[in-house]
């Protein structure tokens, strides 16, 4: 039963953590994109729509439960024939925590500024808050897609071999 709750979390991780990976990674191949060819004022607009949107319980699952599912895996693999998994599950919690520490410090105070801004239609000047924001905004996200494949990657391979490791009581 441990080892079942155990390689359930590691798959919760994998899991939690591809969703993650995959919602930067569609803003790092198509939103920005296409946001790039708007004008000022509907750049704004739609940012700051997006980031009401995105905080919701679907978001924060998968953004959430990568990391309690991946440090819970961690804790469960610690002893006994997990080990052997451990230092994957290790990677992939200090790339999460890359990807965490980015959004923390320099997606969200960006998305902080668009709120403040106020209404896009009242904004004086949308073109210099857009200057502002856009290619931090976007080259750091690159950074948090990157970091949370290779999470995604280092669990996958946990996975991986977490099926290699004999069931408990199995002939060998």
């Amino acid at each position: 039963m441990f080892a079942l709750f155990r390689t359930t979390s590691l798959l919760a991780a994998t899991v939690c953590t591809g969703l993650t990976a995959g919602l930067f990674y569609a803003y790092a191949c198509s939103v920005m994109l296409a946001l790039g060819t708007v004008d000022d004022r509907t750049f704004v607009d739609v940012m700051q729509r997006i980031n009401t949107a995105i905080l919701n319980g679907w978001f924060a699952v998968g953004f959430g439960g990568a990391a309690v599912f991946a440090v819970l895996a961690a804790v469960l693999h610690g002893r006994g024939d997990g080990r052997s998994v451990l230092p994957w599950i290790v990677a992939a919690i200090v790339l999460y925590g890359v990807m965490f520490v980015v959004t923390g410090v320099v997606n969200v105070p960006l998305n902080n500024e668009l709120a403040a801004a106020g209404e896009p239609g009242g904004i004086a000047d949308p073109a210099g808050l857009r200057a502002h924001v856009e290619g931090t905004w976007v080259r750091w996200n690159i950074v948090r897609t990157v970091a949370s494949t290779a999470a995604f990657g280092c669990l996958a391979w946990a996975l991986v071999l977490e099926g290699r490791i004999p069931s408990a009581g199995a002939a060998g």
